[in-house]
């Protein structure tokens, strides 16, 4: 096997590739062939068929097992997103991240590794991430170099080329999980205990508003999403999040998107355009699937308002910084008030917060649930469970 992957990432398969590629495309144009309204089964027939001709044919040195990585890898370039396809498929990759055409890692369980894929150049690279964003209407080029966007599926993909990207395009994929995990998903694998998941039901079921923090891929949204489904079905909902990727079970649920601005700068929806719509939707509770600018302000009337038991996350790597960012984006926002009117709107807005960490092993835990409370005009934060790194468990304070 080890053999096989060298071989398949070897300068001679990559060329013997591009080869047979082009001689495939040169038979599907020259029979005028709709390959894309083919089943499956046929397109593999008949990619399967001209693979072992042209071996014979080109009297290639090529036994038959590396003939049939061959002709799947042919397949992917051909109606897939060539040598991501299978990095796409397998579900234990939660990350993909290209790093020009000969670096492409990919995460499992938290921690980054090489995948045994490379791609011929740069141009190759880029013409998988046009494949990518074509289905979807978005396009790359130098002149618009940098794109983020949501693929059908959820699976959310930022790419930026060169002249930007200085040593080749750079591809960040992060998938999307058919089943969400569940609760017993995150008791399993020691995320969270069971008594912290028992207090927070019963908080979401008190409409009790919720701060989820923490850094990159520490799991806020996963645990956003979880803390969700336990919203009352009989309750209207609105989600607004960047890029779609909360899925509740209830039956009044309305999901907002952003859109950034067009080439022409126009046609932006902001987080802020869409919180403050949501307040004339007549929402019982708004989830919003991250702050991280001036719709803060308007998150925090939301919660002040009616709306409470509402639920937002946040990037910060502990409360203490948490409570500082979300002064700091109020004020970017224009908070006229003083810090102390302004730490009374947030410890007004918000009851509880839940403090996540992905650990240097990969492993993501729950560190800390605090209760946000007034204290001589203060603003801080009583700690009600923690997580003891010594012996990896949960304990209440």
């Amino acid at each position: 096997m080890e053999g096989q992957t060298g071989f398949r990432l070897s300068d001679q398969y990559l060329q013997l590739k591009s080869r047979l590629h082009r001689h495939l495309i040169g038979q599907i144009e020259e029979r005028d062939l709709q390959i894309a309204d083919w089943p499956r089964t046929k397109l593999r027939q008949f990619v399967d068929e001209h693979v072992r001709r042209y071996v014979v044919e080109q009297r290639l040195p090529v036994n038959t097992r590396e003939a049939s990585g061959l002709a799947q890898d042919v397949e992917d370039e051909l109606i897939g997103f060539g040598p991501l396809q299978s990095l796409v498929d397998d579900e234990s990759i939660a990350d993909i991240v290209v790093n020009g055409p000969n670096k492409v890692f990919v995460e499992r369980d938290g921690r980054l590794s090489a995948a045994p894929v490379r791609f011929a150049d740069n141009a190759h690279v880029t013409r998988i991430v046009q494949r990518i964003l074509a289905p979807i209407g978005r396009r790359i080029d130098e002149s618009n170099p940098m794109v983020d966007a949501r693929l059908p599926d959820g699976s959310r993909v930022n790419a930026i080329i060169p002249p930007v990207a200085l040593d080749g395009p750079c591809v960040s994929i992060r998938k999307f999980r058919r089943e969400p995990l569940n609760a017993d998903d995150l008791v399993r694998y020691g995320s969270v205990s069971r008594d912290i998941l028992d207090f927070l039901s019963e908080a979401v079921a008190n409409r009790r508003s919720l701060i989820v923090v923490g850094g990159t891929g520490s799991g806020k949204t996963t645990f956003l999403n979880l803390l969700s489904q336990w919203i009352p079905h009989a309750e209207r909902v609105i989600t607004i999040e960047d890029a779609a990727e909360l899925r509740l079970e209830n039956e009044h649920v309305v999901r907002l998107e952003t859109r950034p601005a067009n080439l022409e700068g126009h046609g932006e929806v902001s987080a802020r355009d869409l919180v403050r719509n949501a307040l004339r939707m007549r929402p019982d509770r708004i989830v919003l699937g991250e702050v991280r600018g001036d719709e803060v302000l308007d998150m925090l009337q939301a919660m002040n308002t009616g709306h409470e038991g509402s639920m937002t996350t946040l990037h910060a790597n502990s409360p203490k910084d948490a409570l500082h960012r979300l002064e700091l984006l109020a004020g970017f926002a224009g908070f006229n008030g003083d810090q102390r009117m302004l730490g009374r709107q947030i410890g007004s807005a918000l009851d509880l917060l839940v403090q996540l960490a992905r650990l240097p092993d990969g492993r993501r835990r729950v560190t800390e649930v605090c209760e946000l409370r007034m204290e001589d005009d203060q603003l801080t934060t009583r700690p009600l469970f923690r997580h003891v790194l010594d012996n990896d468990s949960f304990e209440r304070v």
